[in-house]
């Protein structure tokens, strides 16, 4: 990973790296709320057991904790809900012919 990216990243699940073996990289946007926006920016996130799952034709994030924003407390967020993932339908549908094949989640 490039310096760059380093810089970039918000937050990486390095746990992941160490359990399993990733065999491909896909970047994705995340569907977020403001509150949410505002935690990413403050580096309140954990990926420690998030994982990607199918509901129907749509990918969501599930089990990643965003902390609440505080000043935004009263209209704040669900910090576990599950949040959309925003990929291409092609990447969407070929990640859902791996996860067919045998042995591969």
């Amino acid at each position: 990973m490039s310096k760059e990216a380093r810089e970039r990243d918000i937050t990486v699940n390095r746990r992941a790296f160490h359990d399993y073996t990733i065999s491909e990289r896909f970047e994705a946007g995340l569907a977020l709320v403001g509150s949410e926006v505002k935690s990413l920016r403050d580096h309140r996130a954990n990926l420690k057991d998030s994982y990607a799952r199918f509901f129907g034709d749509e990918l969501f994030l599930v089990g990643a904790h965003i902390s609440a924003y505080a000043p935004a407390s009263q209209f704040g967020h669900d910090p576990e809900r599950n949040r959309k993932l925003l990929l291409h339908r092609k990447e969407i549908e070929r990640l859902r012919g791996r996860i067919q094949e045998r042995g591969l989640t």
